[in-house]
C-alpha cells in the first residue's frame, strides 16, 4: 500500500530529480555561452557562407492580372468548386438558403437577391457584382466587406476563383 512517507520520498525524489536538472541547464549555459547576457541574446556567426539563397528570396514574382486569368478560365473546373458554395447557396432563381441565391449573380446589383435580408456590409463595398468584384469577394469577404454576416474563410487560388465566377456566369439568364 502507499502511505504518507511512501509518497513523500516520490514527490522528494522528483523535486530533487527537477532541482538536479535546473542546476545541471544553469552550469552548461555558463560553460557555454560566449558573450551575451543570458538567453536570447543572439550574435552573427564569425563566417558567413553565402549559398545564394539571399538571392533567390530577391525574385518577385509577377502576379498575373485578374482579367488574363478569368479570360482563360475553365467554366467546367468551376462547376466542381461549386460543392463549397452549395451548402449556403442555391442556383434557382429567388430560392435563397442561408446565403442569397446565385442565378445571374455575375452582373447583378449587389443586395439584389428578393427575400433575402442583407447585412448591409456588402453594399458598402460595391454596388455591383463583376467579375472583379466577386474575385475580391471570394478571396476574402471578411477582408473585402468587413462586418459581413458570409462565414466562408475564402478561396485562395486565383485560377479557382476564376473558374468558379466564370461557371456562375454560364447560370444567369
Amino acid at each position: 500500500m502507499l502511505d504518507t512517507m511512501t509518497a513523500t520520498k516520490i514527490v522528494g525524489g522528483f523535486c530533487g530529480m527537477l532541482l538536479i536538472f535546473l542546476l545541471g541547464s544553469w552550469v552548461a549555459e555558463t560553460i557555454y555561452h560566449t558573450g551575451g547576457h543570458g538567453y536570447g541574446d543572439h550574435h552573427e556567426q564569425a563566417y558567413t557562407i553565402d549559398t545564394g539563397e539571399e538571392d533567390a528570396a530577391e525574385e518577385v514574382v509577377a502576379e498575373v492580372p485578374f482579367a488574363e486569368i478569368y479570360a482563360a478560365a475553365d467554366a467546367g473546373a468551376g462547376e466542381r468548386l461549386w460543392r463549397q458554395c452549395s451548402a449556403c447557396h442555391r442556383l434557382e432563381d429567388g430560392a435563397n438558403g442561408t446565403g442569397p441565391y446565385l442565378h445571374n449573380i455575375v452582373g447583378r446589383d449587389v443586395g439584389a437577391a428578393e427575400g433575402f435580408n442583407y447585412s448591409g456590409a456588402l453594399s458598402e463595398a460595391a454596388e455591383v457584382w463583376t467579375p472583379e468584384n466577386l474575385n475580391g469577394f471570394l478571396e476574402n469577404p471578411r477582408s473585402y466587406a468587413p462586418g459581413t454576416s458570409m462565414s466562408y474563410n475564402g478561396m485562395r487560388s486565383l485560377e479557382d476563383r476564376a473558374n468558379l465566377i466564370a461557371w456562375l456566369e454560364t447560370q444567369g439568364g
